[in-house]
């Protein structure tokens, strides 16, 4: 069962993102160790919209800042809703200022 447990190690980072950041599934990846794992990182935020508690999966973004998992969403602007409500802009499905905005556990989360 390791994607599972996988998947879990993912959405607890992600749960620790805090409002009005960003990181993308490399870096979330690269802190679990899979340091080529940003497409399962993917997969785990492509389900996670089934997770309890809640995971928010809008927060995590590709390498470039674009919103690339938005199809995963209710419809197709909600993911950029989710990130603007929390003062986050977008344009042209990407976040401006994604380098100053973004959340690396790599440094976050260090011990």
């Amino acid at each position: 069962m390791v994607q599972k447990d996988f998947f879990k190690d993912v959405y607890e980072v992600v749960r620790l993102i805090p409002e009005g950041r960003v990181t993308s599934y490399g870096a979330i990846a690269r802190y679990l160790g899979a340091t080529s794992g940003a497409r399962m990182v993917g997969y785990a935020m492509n389900a996670a919209h089934s997770q309890i508690p809640y995971v928010p999966a809008h927060r995590v973004l590709n390498r470039n800042g674009l919103l690339t998992g938005k199809h995963h969403f209710g419809s197709e602007n909600e993911m950029q809703s989710l990130l603007e409500f929390e003062g986050i802009l977008v344009e042209k499905e990407q976040v401006v200022n994604f380098k100053s905005l973004f959340w690396d556990p790599n440094i976050e989360l260090a011990v």
